[in-house]
């Protein structure tokens, strides 16, 4: 499908075009060809991302993470902190298998899903929660308290 029958011919829909176009079979550390364009897992990782939306909030006493995540149990989405300062919410949503139906139009997306945030050095690391209610996954990270103000240092003039 062209983006250009939607008036979306921006250079990043056209980027997000052709990193989605990407067969399987191209790219670097399966066998294809080497360096020149992004690996298999790249790919994968960007079409997660591009499909799955966050609303990012901050509040007076800590930023939220509001991902809509329908239909998942708790046991599919993980929330985890990588390098310290990276919050990563991933999963995967699986489609349901019945032998006796036969699907006639399937426009649910299926798939792992992924969101990569980096957050503020005001994030207090050991605080953060995650609960998901009504198909909604809220991830909340308090904010650490500001750093008291400095007084002053006086120092006591000496008479020579």
């Amino acid at each position: 499908m062209e983006a250009g029958m939607f008036g979306l011919e921006t250079p990043l829909m056209t980027a997000l075009q052709h990193l989605l176009d990407i067969p399987d079979g191209e790219g670097g550390a399966t066998g294809g060809k080497q360096g020149g364009g992004p690996t298999r897992a790249y790919v994968r990782d960007a079409r997660a991302m591009a499909a799955t939306p966050a609303d990012v909030k901050e509040l007076p006493g800590a930023y939220a993470f509001v991902v809509d995540m329908p239909g998942l149990k708790s046991g599919d989405i993980r929330v985890q902190v990588e390098e310290e300062k990276v919050l990563v919410i991933s999963g995967e949503r699986r489609r349901e298998e019945k032998e006796d139906a036969k699907y006639l139009r399937m426009e649910r997306r299926m798939g792992k899903f992924m969101r990569k945030f980096v957050l503020p050095d005001n994030a207090d690391m050991d605080k953060i929660s995650a609960v998901c209610q009504d198909g909604v996954l809220t991830v909340t990270v308090e904010k650490l308290p500001p750093p008291e103000p400095k007084k002053p240092k006086t120092i006591e003039v000496k008479v020579a």
